[in-house]
């Protein structure tokens, strides 16, 4: 008997168990094989349209390029000019909701000209970036990571995006495109990542282990290793030129003191000080002053201690910041872009404001109901800062009034009183006492003569500007 058997309606199967490799069917002349319905419509759509397929994908690429394209209507005003003195923001412009955990951290674009975008970081595994400044819409959604993203920065040039994850990876990501440019593992639950702050190709990972790893994004190696006997680091932070940075760990035991805040040189990766910090508390978040050469360090004492940034790093012991609580959570700290403001979050739900020259604390803000997390100072826009918390909000505020459109008001106010320097001249010559349709100003004396009708509108005039001041 053959080895081969031919079973009608069966694939030929060989005694060696191997299946022959199929023929193609031909169809029978005069033949059209069958074709759904839905297909057919489909085919006849495209032929009738073929641009329409290309222009929906040109849509798409157009949306995207727009992330960093557009320029808010609200921060525009304020680019030509020079920030002005930092507020404090005491009303809610717009919550949002859009994270299903805690969101750990919240930053501001450090371009003047995108800085309406606000990124945000979660225990969900993604990361997002918001137009915070005027729609409150979510512009990307970030999925790089399998593990809750823990720590995450804008480069600054502002088109791409730093990230630290459990699970032990560190992600540079295109903010268009939304794809990883770079991916890296650390082999260690990341924590805290930061980029040198004079080559941004460069930048730290610290988290559950007992070294920083120094990363060139260039050749994706490790350049440089720094070794604590630790358990995990919970913040780094570079000090002013990128020459030496400070490491805080969750050190606390006994005899402990020189290894809660570690002083590192970059390059030669030794240690410079460990004899910072001589109290019992952990550090979770580190804040360096954009102005003094002092950086600030938040403690699980419910205070923050201000330190020098200079050798040997002293601390100052006469001033604290105190009002506010930590109780283990990882709230941070952030100053405002002229260093005049300190604000904290808290984990009694609430934003707090001191002022950095004597520690008074300015205002306090009821933000959330869950733990505040982050209290990020809007780099342009005055009075302007986001906050989020443990339940996953995210919250706007502002100043209750328009700083820059009363700036205006009170400035046409004064032109209105100013007169002519013609007029001046014949005031000069003037003795007491005024004629009779005269308007005494004391603003701008001696008085200066108008007709009836100029002073009642001058008065109207200024009425109205006062009153919309008013309202502001």
């Amino acid at each position: 008997m053959s080895s081969l058997q031919t079973v009608p309606h069966m694939p030929q199967i060989r005694s060696d168990g191997f299946k022959p490799a199929k023929r193609h069917q031909t169809h029978t002349p005069g033949v059209r094989p069958y074709i759904p319905k839905r297909q057919r419509l489909a085919t006849s759509v495209e032929a009738a349209n073929p641009e329409s397929q290309a222009d929906q994908v040109q849509g798409n690429q157009t949306r995207e390029s727009q992330i960093l394209s557009d320029v808010s209507a609200r921060v525009k005003p304020y680019l030509p000019h020079k920030p002005g003195a930092a507020g404090i923001p005491r009303r809610l412009l717009m919550n949002l909701g859009g994270h299903q955990g805690p969101v750990n951290t919240v930053q501001w674009c450090p371009v003047p000209r995108i800085s309406h975008l606000l990124l945000s970081a979660s225990m969900d595994k993604t990361y997002k970036v918001w137009d915070a400044a005027e729609s409150g819409r979510c512009l990307r959604v970030y999925s790089c990571h399998s593990g809750a993203v823990r720590d995450a920065c804008w480069t600054p040039c502002g088109r791409h995006l730093l990230t630290g994850s459990f699970d032990n990876t560190a992600v540079i990501t295109d903010v268009e495109t939304g794809q990883p440019v770079v991916k890296l593992d650390n082999q260690f639950k990341v924590m805290c990542v930061v980029l040198h702050p004079s080559n941004p190709e460069v930048f730290l990972c610290g988290g559950y282990s007992s070294v920083v790893k120094a990363w060139d994004s260039r050749c994706r190696k490790v350049v440089n290793v720094y070794k604590a006997g630790i358990q995990q680091t919970l913040d780094i932070l570079f000090l002013r030129g990128g020459v030496d940075f400070i490491t805080s760990s969750d050190c606390v035991s006994r005899d402990s003191a020189d290894r809660t805040l570690i002083a590192w040189d970059f390059q030669t990766t030794a240690r410079l000080s460990n004899q910072i910090y001589h109290e019992r508390f952990t550090c979770p978040s580190l804040a360096l002053h954009p102005l003094e050469e002092s950086f600030v360090a938040q403690t699980n004492g419910d205070y923050m201690a201000v330190f020098s940034s200079q050798q040997p790093y002293r601390m100052n012991k006469r001033r604290r910041y105190e009002g506010h609580k930590v109780e283990g959570y990882a709230v941070q700290c952030e100053f405002s872009l002229d260093g005049a403001i300190l604000a904290s979050g808290s984990s009694t739900g609430s934003a707090h404001f001191y002022d950095y020259h004597n520690a008074r604390m300015l205002h306090t803000l009821p933000a959330h109901s869950q733990p505040c997390l982050r209290v990020a100072q809007h780099p342009v826009l005055p009075a302007t800062a986001a906050t989020c918390d443990w339940a996953g909000e995210i919250k706007l505020r502002a100043s209750q009034r328009n700083n820059k459109r009363k700036a205006d008001i009170c400035q046409n106010i004064a032109r209105s009183f100013q007169k002519p320097a013609s007029q001046q001249q014949r005031e000069r010559s003037w003795e007491k006492g005024a004629p009779t349709g005269v308007m005494v100003n004391s603003i701008t004396q001696p008085p200066h003569r108008i007709s009836e009708r100029t002073g009642k509108d001058f008065c109207l005039q200024t009425k109205t500007m006062c009153d919309s001041l008013k309202k502001m």
